[in-house]
């Protein structure tokens, strides 16, 4: 990444423009390959404060931050942070939609899967068997036993009528309650 740095109405010391450049290099780190972009830093002196401006245009994104501070130093620190929340909140964006799109395609190869009648070949084997013993518990308890342990779905033992029943996290993330009548 190239770095052009400007000051308006201040001089740009080879101190501060060694401290932009280390500072302001180290956001490559986010990034899997290098970024062959040229972030733009602009210092000025505004009333009191001192201002920095850094803008990185990258393809489908822009990366800006400004911060005002009493040291120019403490204002480009302040930026770097900035630059940084906003590059991880748009990798997380990222994940969070191809993580949708797998899950998306995962669901639409399951209805296919589901769709097809099993044959008199096809057999349906259990592969795996596992033995619970229930305690009685609560709804509550039950969803979150299975919000820790990570899974979509719990089979508990309801304490309210001493039945089996099922709790499930629905696709618009509230819960479900499978009981029986």
């Amino acid at each position: 990444m190239d770095l052009i740095i400007r000051g308006e109405n201040i001089t740009v010391t080879p101190s501060l423009q060694d401290y932009a450049e280390k500072r302001i290099s180290k956001l490559e780190k986010y990034f899997n390959e290098p970024i062959d972009t040229s972030a733009r830093v602009n210092l000025r002196v505004h009333n009191t404060d001192q201002v920095v401006e850094v803008t990185i245009p990258l393809q489908g994104l822009l990366l800006r931050a400004e911060v005002g501070e009493e040291d120019l130093y403490t204002a480009i620190d302040g930026a770097v942070t900035k630059l940084e929340r906003q590059i991880k909140k748009h990798k997380t964006k990222i994940n969070r939609k191809s993580r949708q799109g797998l899950r998306q395609a995962v669901q639409n190869a399951s209805s296919d899967i589901t769709a097809t009648k099993p044959t008199e070949e096809d057999t349906l084997d259990v592969v795996r068997r596992k033995h619970f013993v229930f305690k009685p518990m609560t709804v509550e308890e039950a969803i979150l036993q299975m919000d820790m342990l990570g899974h979509s779905f719990y089979v508990f033992n309801n304490a309210e009528d001493n039945s089996a029943a099922v709790v499930y996290r629905r696709k618009d993330g509230r819960y479900g309650l499978i009981d029986q009548v």
